[in-house]
């Protein structure tokens, strides 16, 4: 080796040597914790990702295999208390019939007895048609002493006949026969004159589509079937011309609704033809008002979702308002007038879609919320401040250890997860949650506007789509009246008719008598 070449090789260890020396270890050391950080910020990111994408899926499936369903089950090691609060019912009962000793093993024979009601007595204001079976034999001296009764449910196919009026013409000549005058009947005006329908007629047709949710394409094919074409625009101003006849009814309904102290309020989704979109529909929306101490339900269409709609419709509306946790009714929290609370069932629903993630937080947490149903169940026939008194003794505390509960988990919930949303959404609504407790005239929930919601689901599900945003609003007027005599029991073919066939001969004064709650009265 030559002495350059050694200079050299000492040269190059003297550089390796210092950049060892130089090695920044802290700051290594940070670099791969970043590094590590990083990743498990995205590992956290994809597990969120997944988490979501497993519950959609999850309702996906419930959706399609056993549609929608609330019911929070227990688990089945759970103690006896708690499985009691979801029992209501007894279904069957066992039986111990005979206990046989047998020397290695005690053999009991037991069977099980079906509770059942019996059949349905079948109701008294159905028309009865009478036959009369005498025996075959000789009975002519004979004296009944009784009879036996038998009762089947028939059915008459509906009948769509042509009603024909005849008013015969005379001429009666004055006393010096030089003139004579015209007489004959005058037809009855019940504001459908020079249209070819009679009000029976057109109430089977507004009851077929909005409550039966037959789209007009399949009534005309029942039509077809006795040889009665009619086309479907002259069906649709069938329709519309009722709906002008309706028109003061229907503002008076409004009026009355929305003059309540308690009003539930909520919305669903109509698809809409509009001319401004070509070869698509507009999302409309039926915002739904119910007055929960008269069971009256209102429908408005509005072209969208935004907060203006309600607020502009509930201007006058003074008292509680029960919603959802929809952000557009926030604005009346800055309303002196209106106290604003939500609804627990929207609450539990997001715990019970995440129960698949988290079963043993999410069980917890709607343990505590079946227990403030059972207490409202409990006393639900009660005398209001019998409630209120319940409410304040025995749910306060379940809320006060449920809300101990929920700051618990909102802290050990990975962020972004469907057990921290539904935290979240509790935890950021526990004011207007709470609401409820402070009087007992408020529900727990906005089930009953829900309920008269849910059929437009079906109805949207068969027809698709509004022809038009005027076609939509008179939809919202004919739901209106429907699921108002729904609440009422009240058989809406009947009750139409009724209007249809008298509210042309009433003052503007008497029109509250054919509202759908006043009906029974007018008959009765």
């Amino acid at each position: 080796m030559t002495g350059i070449e050694f200079w050299h090789i000492n040269c190059y260890l003297l550089v390796i040597s210092n950049t060892v020396l130089n090695i920044d270890y802290k700051a290594l050391y940070e670099q791969q914790l970043n590094i590590i950080d990083e990743l498990q910020k995205s590992t956290d990111s994809l597990q969120i990702t997944v988490s979501n994408l497993q519950l959609q899926i999850i309702q996906l499936q419930k959706f399609i295999f056993s549609g929608k369903q609330e019911k929070f089950k227990s688990n089945p090691n759970a103690s006896a208390t708690q499985q009691e609060l979801f029992v209501d019912d007894k279904l069957a009962e066992v039986v111990v019939d005979k206990t046989t000793i047998v020397p290695s093993y005690i053999k009991t024979k037991t069977s099980v007895r079906i509770n059942h009601k019996g059949r349905n007595p079948l109701p008294e204001s159905l028309r009865r048609e009478v036959t009369v079976l005498e025996p075959t034999e000789d009975v002519s001296n004979l004296t009944a002493i009784g009879e036996e009764v038998t009762e089947t449910l028939e059915y008459q196919e509906a009948e769509i006949f042509v009603k024909q009026i005849r008013r015969p013409e005379y001429i009666k000549p004055n006393e010096d026969a030089t003139t004579a005058k015209r007489i004959i009947a005058t037809l009855p005006d019940n504001g459908f004159s020079k249209c070819i329908a009679g009000t029976g007629l057109l109430t089977y047709l507004a009851v077929s589509k909005y409550v039966d949710h037959l789209p007009i394409y399949r009534l005309q094919q029942i039509f077809k079937r006795d040889k009665v074409k009619i086309d479907d625009a002259t069906i649709y101003n069938w329709l519309k011309r009722v709906c002008n006849l309706l028109e003061p009814l229907y503002e008076l309904h409004s009026k009355t609704v929305l003059s309540t102290k308690y009003l539930s309020a909520d919305e669903t989704t109509i698809a809409v033809l509009d001319e401004e979109k070509k070869g698509s529909s507009h999302q409309g929306y039926f915002w739904a008002y119910y007055d929960t101490a008269k069971r009256l339900v209102l429908f408005k269409y509005q072209k969208g979702r935004a907060a203006q709609y309600p607020k502009e419709v509930l201007r006058e509306f003074k008292g509680y308002l029960l919603t959802d946790g929809y952000e557009g009714y926030s604005h009346f929290d800055a309303n002196a007038d209106i106290t604003t609370h939500n609804c627990w069932a929207h609450a539990r629903r997001k715990f019970i879609e995440a129960q698949s993630f988290d079963t043993t937080r999410c069980e917890a947490v709607l343990s505590l919320i079946a227990k403030l149903y059972h207490i409202e169940k409990e006393y639900a026939d009660s005398p209001c401040d019998h409630r209120l008194s319940a409410r304040q003794n025995n749910a306060m505390p379940i809320l006060n250890e449920l809300h101990e509960l929920l700051n618990k988990y909102n802290k050990e919930a990975l962020p972004g997860t469907p057990l921290y949303k539904a935290i979240h959404y509790t935890l950021h609504r526990w004011t207007k949650l709470t609401v409820y407790t402070q009087d007992g005239n408020l529900r727990i929930d906005n089930n009953l506007l829900e309920n008269s919601i849910r059929p437009i689901a079906i109805g949207r599900k068969n027809y698709l789509f509004a022809g038009s945003h005027e076609a939509a609003q008179r939809s919202a007027m004919f739901y209106s009246f429907f699921y108002t005599c729904k609440e009422y029991n009240i058989n809406p073919k009947h009750w139409l008719k009724f209007v249809l066939d008298n509210i042309y001969n009433y003052k503007m004064k008497d029109l509250q008598q054919l509202l759908p709650q006043n009906y029974k009265e007018i008959i009765n």
